[in-house]
């Protein structure tokens, strides 16, 4: 599987618990905090629950 870079762009303020769960198991805790991870189908999944928050490159 390819790496992919995560990064969080928006607050996690006034969203729904589940979506700052998901930003949580993804590693991000701030804004313009970013993590790498493998672009599985499961992180990928995630990453579709909260693409409004996060930019991802691959």
């Amino acid at each position: 599987m390819a790496k992919v870079k995560i990064t969080q762009i928006k607050s996690a303020i006034d969203r729904s618990q589940r979506q700052k769960d998901t930003l949580k198991a993804l590693g991000l805790r701030r804004i313009n905090h970013t993590v790498e991870k493998e672009g599985t189908p499961q992180i990928m999944g995630m990453v579709k629950k909260v693409e409004h928050l996060v930019t991802i490159e691959k």
